[in-house]
């Protein structure tokens, strides 16, 4: 009676440890396909400029390519914390532009950085410069040239990509074994108490 294992109880921990485990193996795999992406991303500086993407694919972003976007008018601005050219800390002024009629995609272009957050005195116009991750909008491009008497922003970085795959692997793992070493205790503690129960009868 004292070695026998609940079989419902130990099926459902399996397939629990067995889902984690493959989430695990998923990850490791999306760390590998990360890292091919961020090799292709530091080659693509020294790539020809292209077409800047009315509608980007967020599995395959052109980041750190050369484009250029064409606003033709600027119908909103947003601010976030960002740097300059030099590293100094302030704000990033990312004007939204209609870059087609008024139901085309348009684009998000830094047009520089500035120490207050106020909204920079630009309509619009040609543009020149890098593809980057936006947090809201896929990409965007950050101007090689600021306009609007704005500082340079600074140009985008590997470091903007995340790339948390390996250490979400590693949870999964932990995971799954946190949940064996804690089935193997509770195992452990109700075979003693079925064995002690035994002995007293």
């Amino acid at each position: 009676m004292s070695g026998r294992i609940p079989i419902i109880g130990t099926v459902l921990v399996s397939l629990a440890i067995a889902t984690m485990v493959g989430l695990g193996i998923w990850q490791l795999q999306r760390a590998e396909w990360k890292n091919g992406l961020l090799d292709t991303y530091a080659a693509a500086s020294e790539l020809p400029a292209i077409a800047y993407p009315a509608v980007p694919d967020p599995e395959d972003a052109p980041y750190f390519r050369k484009s250029t976007v064409n606003c033709l008018a600027v119908i909103g601005w947003r601010s976030t914390s960002g740097r300059n050219i030099n590293g100094q800390s302030g704000w990033a002024h990312i004007a939204q532009c209609r870059t087609a009629g008024a139901e085309g995609p348009g684009a998000q272009i830094v047009a520089g950085w500035s120490a207050r957050p106020d909204d920079p005195d630009w309509e619009g116009g040609i543009v020149d410069g890098i593809i980057a991750p936006d947090s809201q909008y896929i990409i965007r491009l950050v101007a090689s040239e600021p306009v609007a008497g704005l500082q340079k922003s600074q140009p985008p970085a590997l470091e903007d990509v995340p790339n948390n795959h390996l250490s979400y692997a590693v949870q999964w793992f932990l995971f799954a074994g946190i949940a064996l070493i804690i089935f193997l205790i509770a195992l452990g503690a109700r075979n003693k108490g079925v064995a002690q129960s035994g002995n007293l009868s």
